[in-house]
């Protein structure tokens, strides 16, 4: 068997939104690892430096861009990245996915939170990163730099949380709509840790890519669980053919007359 023959064989048994799923999550990775050794060479050195520059007031590094009120809206922001905000946020959902008996999906959100905390606690550690002090602290840090927490905490969760609703959901608008909405929520929040000086951009880049990958496999092992059972499917979405609705309906039918007679 030729390898046009194997890749044919291996994606006829794959769905076309898992194969799109798994090239996301290759290509943030990608871009993850990317920015990582571009790091790690200096290469982003001169890139780095001239957005935090951009950001302040012309001859006074002390003052960033916008004045007062911008910069406490950006304090504001970067607070929905933060971690008392996340855990609050995590655990009202997981205690309504459970009051709801959705204890699969609840499983499933604490592990990818539990989970993105540690890896961006682990890379942290790993690379190290000096914060910048290029200019003034807009607020407090204490972790290393690279990749951001707050912006990879920001994606994993709000797109989590995003995927959560896209699956009882049966209308596509909204779906997009919770997607987005998650997408401008990490999109500020990251900004904000540039804009206060405590990020360079480039760990901004890094803990969206690597937040994104996290996500989309949380969102991809949703859907096997859902295949098998383990959590709640999928509502199908309105658009559909009649004849598709009607297959799904007819299938489900079938698997519950095949089940074992007692």
């Amino acid at each position: 068997m030729n390898i046009k023959h194997l890749i044919a064989a291996l994606t006829e048994r794959i769905e076309a939104a898992t194969l799109v799923v798994l090239m996301l999550i290759g290509g943030a990775l990608w871009a993850f690892g990317a920015l990582a050794a571009e790091m790690l060479e200096g290469d982003l050195h001169a890139f780095d430096e001239g957005v935090l520059l951009a950001l302040r007031e012309p001859g006074d590094l002390n003052n960033p861009i916008g004045g007062t009120e911008l910069e406490t809206a950006m304090r504001d922001l970067t607070a929905l990245g933060g971690i008392t905000v996340q855990v609050l946020l995590a655990v009202f959902v997981f205690t309504f996915l459970l009051l709801r008996g959705r204890k699969g999906s609840a499983a499933l959100l604490a592990a990818a939170v539990i989970g993105g905390q540690l890896l961006s606690h682990f890379f942290k550690g790993f690379f190290d990163r000096p914060r910048p002090d290029l200019v003034p602290h807009g607020v407090d840090v204490a972790t290393a730099s690279f990749p951001s927490g707050h912006s990879m905490m920001a994606a994993v969760t709000y797109l989590t949380l995003a995927v959560l609703l896209a699956r009882v959901e049966d209308r596509v608008r909204l779906r997009v709509f919770f997607i987005l909405v998650a997408a401008v929520l990490a999109g500020l929040v990251g900004g904000s840790r540039v804009y206060l000086g405590v990020h360079w951009p480039s760990d901004v880049l890094a803990g969206w890519t690597l937040g994104a990958a996290w996500a989309l496999a949380v969102s991809l092992v949703a859907r096997l669980l859902a295949k098998r059972g383990q959590i709640d499917p999928d509502k199908p979405a309105r658009g559909r053919s009649l004849a598709s609705r009607q297959l799904v309906e007819e299938t489900s039918k079938q698997e519950r007359g095949a089940a074992p007679q007692q």
